[in-house]
């Protein structure tokens, strides 16, 4: 595929405004010698004569008529098409698309969007909640809230809360009917209701802390969701033990819809980030809601209260 020479063509378009070599080269801010040069390559790469040249008078020729005719307005196009990207590139208003579960929503976004969208009046949010992991630059999508275990390798990651706090909890008929688990192993003798990932179709580990060691355990599971908004309805209904972030369900303990058990052994897990691709750093709305999420993260002082979620 032959190229255009995009240079030459700016060059013989200016000399055709501005009617001279002289005066081309000083809207171009180059000398003369150089716009000469210029309009002789690209005459020479077209095999055709452009100008009629004389000591006092510069005129199109028939071919350098078409060539004006026919690359002016296209000129003019991508000159504003240029312009109108760098300006997006700039701009602090537009729409941001984001993809993150309801636990990051929870956890990251939803404790500061309203000071963030009163801040910035000009940036919507396209927000699309997905459990599963999603290729965010195939869907056009600038940025996605996640785990930090959970995050790609090639992606720009920045840390948006503290470490998140887990909870195990059933309902109190629940526990009424079936007694209050005391340790982690009291748990496979309970009615347990697991998560399944979406992304790798594997039961989501629990993770407990004895004894100062992080264990894994397996319960046996009675129910799995592929959301932890169906482990916390089966438990809320008194199906049995459910585990996830503790923010998940902080409604429904503070109205004694479930209650926490094993409290001392709910493992803190990896805290949200924010994460992007190297292509999107430059989008400013994306680099205005990057930096007002790490500049709150920096403020939360109570874990418990800041941090929650679900991946």
């Amino acid at each position: 595929m032959e190229r255009i020479p995009t240079h030459g063509i700016e060059v013989f378009l200016t000399i055709v405004r501005e009617g001279s070599m002289r005066s081309a080269a000083e809207v171009l801010g180059v000398g003369a010698p150089a716009v000469s040069l210029q309009l002789k390559a690209l005459e020479d790469r077209l095999g055709i004569e452009l100008f009629f040249r004389t000591t006092r008078s510069l005129e199109l020729t028939e071919a350098g008529k078409i060539l004006f005719d026919a690359a002016a307005p296209a000129h003019r196009d991508l000159t504003y098409a240029f312009k109108k990207t760098k300006e997006m590139a700039r701009s602090t208003t537009g729409t941001l698309r984001l993809s993150l579960s309801r636990g990051a929503y929870i956890a990251a976004l939803a404790p500061v969007l309203k000071d963030f969208l009163a801040r910035h009046p000009g940036i919507n949010l396209d927000i699309s909640w997905n459990e599963e992991l999603v290729d965010i630059v195939r869907r056009g999508i600038h940025a996605g809230i996640r785990m930090g275990d959970m995050l790609s390798p090639d992606m720009i990651a920045v840390r948006i809360t503290p470490p998140i706090k887990s909870a195990f909890f059933a309902a109190p008929s629940y526990l009424q009917n079936h007694g209050l688990p005391r340790t982690p192993r009291d748990l496979l003798d309970h009615q347990c209701i697991r998560q399944r990932l979406p992304s790798s179709g594997e039961l989501r580990e629990w993770w407990v802390t004895e004894d100062g060691q992080d264990t894994c355990i397996d319960p046996p599971a009675r129910l799995i969701f592929d959301s932890a908004a169906g482990v916390i309805q089966a438990a809320r209904e008194g199906h049995g033990v459910g585990w996830s972030m503790k923010a998940t369900m902080e409604d429904h303990l503070k109205t004694g819809e479930l209650e926490r058990v094993l409290k001392p052994y709910a493992k803190d897990l990896p805290p949200f980030y924010i994460y992007y691709p190297a292509q999107n750093k430059r989008v400013e709305c994306l680099r205005l809601l990057v930096e007002f999420l790490k500049h709150r993260s920096k403020n939360r002082a109570d874990p418990e209260i800041a941090s929650a979620g679900e991946s």
